[in-house]
């Protein structure tokens, strides 16, 4: 009886951070855009998401950042994790482009891959 305790418990705690990880690429409601060719993207933990709604502002987990701070956020990412640091942009597809170019610029500044996330 204690094995099938403890299995069960395992299984428990698997899908509560299995759940808790999907949970944490849909903070912000945002209709991305389609596109027939597209992949599935996998979220690793060392990868920075950076979510954009429709106005053009910026969240990164969950907090609101404007474009000084979102460069703050990346310059200290890349810092830290000099060759493999991406970033995904999980923008609106009613933002303008000019705001989407304005973080990728960031990110090839500091030299962070970047990938914009799609249906």
């Amino acid at each position: 009886m204690t094995p099938l305790i403890d299995v069960v418990f395992l299984l428990l705690i698997f899908f509560l951070v299995a759940t808790r990880f999907d949970d944490a690429d849909r903070q912000l409601e945002v209709k991305l855009p389609s596109a027939e060719q597209a992949v599935p993207d996998v979220l690793r933990p060392s990868d920075l998401l950076i979510e954009m709604n429709e106005d053009g502002s910026c969240f990164i987990e969950g907090r609101q950042l404007d474009l000084p701070s979102v460069e703050n956020v990346i310059r200290e990412r890349v810092a830290s994790n000099p060759t493999t640091q991406s970033v995904k942009i999980r923008a609106d597809k009613r933002v303008t482009l000019q705001d989407v170019v304005s973080v990728m610029n960031i990110c090839k500044q500091y030299g962070a891959e970047y990938s914009i996330r799609t249906e």
